[in-house]
């Protein structure tokens, strides 16, 4: 069943309406998919519905920002449904990027660049969402030049002088309110992890004794030599695979339904709603 389990839309920091990635989707060739939009379910009904308009199974899904201290290590959650614990840990989560959001801008206006909270958060497509550091990159473009990406880069990232990681879930945290969800947790572009080949298998490793179930082998920027890796690593220690391109929004690098992936694990496919 060829997929895309890792995409965002308008429900987090993504650019396009649930219906218009699930048309794309549906026009290369793919038969299942998953909008993972970072810390929240919102917006389920509405990725359901599109994906049976255009004749697609949907599995359920979602992106915790989850941090080790400084290292940006996100979990990709399928299968979980809403409840009083999914309302309680995305709350916290909410609030905490508005902080984060108050804290960057403060450090842009230290700096000189006078950013403000209303200009970042009417970035967001849908007002009810998260706010998210993309949002803040996208805002900052009216002050400085560059693409998200390097505004990222350059002011955002670890150690830049806007960065902010107040409030951020660590990969237990999220790797547990995931499967109080009944869902299954997935260790999302490992590739992008700042570690060497050792270190990354003994995050694995670490992560598979808090109850890591699989591992993003196939994704956008992974090299042939990283996804064949992280499929051994997932075989090493029983965990299952998958695949995403990790698409907001089209571009040089991210398309839908790229790179190849086809899901087999019998475990995530237990969740799939047909259409």
């Amino acid at each position: 069943m060829k997929a895309d389990l890792h995409l965002h839309s308008i429900y987090s920091d993504g650019k396009y309406t649930p219906d218009k990635i699930c048309a794309i989707a549906k026009t290369r060739g793919l038969s299942l998919l998953s909008i993972t939009d970072h810390d929240t379910l919102m917006g389920l009904d509405d990725k359901r519905a599109a994906a049976k308009r255009h004749g697609l199974s949907y599995l359920s899904g979602w992106e915790i920002s989850a941090y080790d201290k400084e290292e940006k290590i996100h979990m990709l959650g399928y299968g979980c449904t809403m409840g009083e614990a999914y309302e309680s840990f995305t709350q916290k989560r909410r609030a905490a990027s508005f902080a984060r959001v108050e804290d960057s801008v403060k450090k842009c206006n230290a700096i000189g660049i006078p950013l403000t909270v209303e200009e970042v958060l009417a970035m967001r497509l849908h007002d009810d969402v998260p706010a998210h550091t993309m949002h803040v990159a996208r805002a900052l473009q009216k002050y400085v030049s560059g693409t998200d990406g390097e505004i990222y880069e350059k002011y955002l990232s670890r150690g830049k002088v806007a960065n902010s990681n107040i409030g951020r879930p660590t990969p237990r945290e999220a790797i547990e309110i995931i499967h109080a969800l009944g869902g299954v947790a997935v260790l999302a572009h490992p590739g992008r992890i700042p570690f060497d080949w050792t270190e990354k298998e003994k995050l694995v490793s670490k992560l598979k004794d808090t109850g890591l179930d699989g591992i993003e082998a196939f994704y956008t920027t992974h090299t042939e030599r990283e996804t064949a890796y992280f499929q051994t690593l997932a075989k090493r220690y029983g965990l299952f695979v998958t695949g995403g391109s990790d698409t907001h929004v089209e571009d040089s690098t991210h398309a839908i339904g790229t790179p190849d992936y086809y899901a087999q694990s019998e475990k995530l496919l237990a969740f799939i709603q047909a259409p």
